[in-house]
């Protein structure tokens, strides 16, 4: 698959992400009459659905990973070229910003907000390594040892991480900077993203160092079918 194939596919699927994580926040809200467990509920179903159907359009062609900690830990291990990271990232990015402002459009929004939700605390970063550690665990894990369940898994860890962790997990460093720019139910503010970011990197990396060890035939060989595919390469185990 081309490289500007895979950046479309990356683009047009973390919008999507982004439109539902925003969307459904906003949806939530305005039909829960003030009750946060339920706004969270449809938050939080709304996500867990999408995130399945959109690696399932979007595996094939990207390996949907939309997210960076996810490109950056697949590069270490060689799943995709470093060449292609930067491209990657830009597009999540892109694609992040995107989908917020098209939440924000379908629901009457400003265009432009800056959250004011704070997030900070210990408790909060330690809730962002953990659900990014998960998730690079269920996707690893998966991935390699039965390829066809990790829209599942990830939809369902995502569903599950909402509500074991005090941050709602968040667990994506282009979701993260998209979402403080939301002044709504979903939102970050600015200042508490930087944490976040840089403990989802050091989870998703922590998670991977574990699986080179737990399952060491995850593959050194770089292919273009990138991390949904991992079940194809060649048998590295040592």
């Amino acid at each position: 698959m081309t490289l500007s194939r895979r950046l479309a596919a990356e683009t047009l699927g973390t919008a999507l992400l982004l439109a539902a994580i925003v969307g459904s926040g906003i949806m939530g809200e305005k039909l829960a009459d003030g009750n946060v467990a339920v706004a969270l509920l449809a938050n939080t179903l709304a996500t867990g659905a999408m995130l399945i159907t959109l690696i399932l359009t979007f595996g094939p062609i990207s390996g949907a990973h939309f997210n960076p900690a996810v490109t950056l830990a697949d590069a270490s291990q060689n799943g995709i070229g470093w060449s292609d990271v930067p491209a990657y990232i830009f597009a999540q990015v892109l694609g992040a910003f995107v989908g917020v402002g098209a939440a924000h459009l379908m629901f009457g929004e400003a265009l432009l907000q800056i959250s004011d939700h704070s997030r900070a605390g210990g408790a909060q970063l330690f809730s962002e390594f953990v659900a990014t550690f998960g998730l690079l665990c269920v996707i690893w894990g998966c991935a390699r040892l039965r390829s066809e369940a990790v829209p599942f898994a990830v939809g369902l860890y995502i569903t599950s991480a909402y509500w074991f962790t005090a941050s709602t997990s968040f667990a994506n460093p282009a979701v993260t900077l998209a979402r403080a720019f939301t002044n709504t139910f979903a939102g970050i503010c600015p200042t508490d993203a930087p944490g976040f970011i840089v403990v989802q990197i050091l989870g998703a990396f922590t998670a991977t160092i574990l699986f080179r060890w737990l399952v060491p035939t995850i593959p050194f060989e770089p292919k273009e079918a990138v991390l949904l595919d991992i079940h194809n390469m060649d048998d590295h185990s040592t």
